[in-house]
């Protein structure tokens, strides 16, 4: 996709992004590295009564695993985000409704956005967490109702793209923005050296 970036990615294995989501393949673009992208399949349910922090990578080796099961040599990446409000987790809406009521718990409020990542080549196999606290303002009912009308929260984890439309209603970001885009480059930076 573009010559490799040595500040990225230093190695000499071909880096594969075992994900469907066009938000990781444009952060992994962004920082101008040469991927090639397979679709994993479809989600996982969650793994029980998993915490955030391990749950995310559970799902992000899963997707990786399935990916690196046919690509050989290649280094393959993984990653999963979940939202957490409260102790409960919001994955992807499965429709208007439900992104509405999401929503309805997030404004106002602070909550933590988890993404695991998992890298997998062969038999070797790395994973990590990153959390990122996102402090909602307030929103109406009206603001709420026109936002998921725009179709944007339907794909995305706690039904809102802080990469869009609801950059508006942002008020704080502590920690990894990218984490919450869903791919927190920093570390996965970091895993990646291992690999070199």
């Amino acid at each position: 996709m573009r010559s490799r970036s040595p500040l990225f990615w230093r190695g000499r294995s071909p880096l594969v992004l075992a994900s469907a989501s066009p938000r990781r393949v444009a952060l992994l673009r962004q920082v101008g590295v040469a991927f090639t992208v397979v679709d994993p399949g479809p989600d996982r349910d969650w793994p029980g009564e998993a915490e955030p922090r391990h749950g995310v990578r559970a799902l992000a080796l899963d997707k990786a695993r399935r990916v690196a099961a046919r690509r050989g040599s290649e280094l393959v990446i993984g990653a999963d985000t979940v939202v957490v409000i409260r102790g409960s987790r919001l994955g992807k809406p499965a429709d208007a409704a439900e992104a509405t009521a999401m929503l309805g718990r997030l404004h106002g409020r602070t909550h933590e956005v988890w993404t695991g990542i998992a890298l997998v080549r062969g038999q070797e196999q790395r994973t990590a967490a990153e959390c990122t606290r996102v402090q909602f303002a307030r929103l109406t009912p009206e603001e709420i109702a026109a936002y998921v009308r725009s179709g944007e929260p339907l794909d995305k984890a706690g039904a809102y793209g802080i990469q869009g439309l609801a950059a508006m209603f942002v008020r704080r970001v502590e920690g990894d923005y990218s984490n919450v885009v869903g791919l927190p480059l920093a570390r996965l930076r970091q895993v990646l050296a291992e690999f070199e």
